[in-house]
């Protein structure tokens, strides 16, 4: 039986750990035509640069900063709308707004960000309102204050209805007899909310919230990189678009490969840290 188990283990061999030696472009000024062997050994000199770089402090806060505003405003709203949903009782109605609200996030971000710049762009169905009723017409994609309420928006619009099914699934495991003998104590729907449904759901709550807190330093490369451009860099480029620019059009392998480092290490130690403070606050954690 246990000869089953080679063929994954070949596989996340060759695709997951042989890459790992790739990370040793961070440490020498790699050259393409000289390989990853004979490339120059520079030490830690990539990351002294990036964290004595202006532009590198620039995207890490854009970074931290959307990704917060988008834990802030974005993360209860799935919750929400999971407990609102489930007091929905025409199941064709419940039906029919779970399949509007899932059906964004199975459009890529090429063409959901499409869709936004029809709405939001200079001729956009909002700035043809605007203009229709006298008002001055908002430069959403280029004006540096607008940008991010934008990109926090259009984020939650697209995966908000998505990410309440985890929640849904938390709450139909919920013993309904609590619900009963909550009604026959005379309890509305407000206060077996709140004394029921939500504690039925802290549990995935708090799992949620620990790997988003673990993911801090990825604000959403494909939205950002759909919808930026060089007008709004100063307040929406990232670490992801960073590396892309840097390691991609500027064939700057070493740079971005240390800035990739410095991301999953980052990572790996804010959901470890998350996981402790869970574990001593909660008693259960994620591993």
């Amino acid at each position: 039986m246990y000869l089953l188990f080679i063929p994954a283990i070949i596989y996340f061999i060759i695709f997951s750990y042989v890459p790992f030696y790739g990370l040793t472009i961070a440490f020498k000024k790699y050259m393409a035509f000289q390989g990853i062997w004979d490339s120059p050994w520079v030490g830690l000199d990539n990351f002294r640069y990036i964290f004595s770089s202006e532009k590198f402090l620039t995207v890490l806060k854009n970074t931290v900063l959307i990704h917060t505003y988008a834990l802030i405003f974005g993360f209860p709203i799935p919750i929400l709308f999971a407990i609102l949903l489930n007091e929905v009782k025409n199941q064709l109605f419940k039906k029919t707004i779970q399949t509007v609200t899932y059906f964004p996030h199975f459009l890529s971000w090429v063409v959901f960000a499409g869709i936004v710049v029809n709405f939001v762009g200079p001729t956009g169905i909002i700035n043809t309102i605007l203009v229709n009723l006298g008002m001055q017409p908002l430069n959403f994609l280029t004006d540096t204050e607008l940008f991010r309420p934008m990109l926090i928006i259009t984020g939650i619009i697209k995966e908000f209805g998505w990410g309440a099914i985890i929640y849904l699934a938390a709450i139909s495991g919920i013993d309904q007899e609590l619900y009963e003998a909550a009604r026959v104590d005379g309890a509305k729907r407000l206060r077996q909310i709140w004394h029921i449904t939500l504690p039925g759901m802290r549990p995935i709550i708090i799992l949620m919230f620990v790997l988003n807190l673990a993911s801090i330093l990825d604000a959403g490369f494909d939205q950002v990189f759909n919808l930026y451009n060089p007008a709004v860099y100063e307040v929406a480029d990232i670490i992801d678009t960073y590396v892309y620019r840097v390691g991609i059009q500027s064939t700057d392998y070493s740079i971005a490969t240390a800035v990739g480092i410095f991301k999953g290490v980052v990572s790996c130690v804010l959901i470890i840290s998350a996981n402790s403070m869970v574990r001593k606050w909660e008693g259960r954690s994620l591993w």
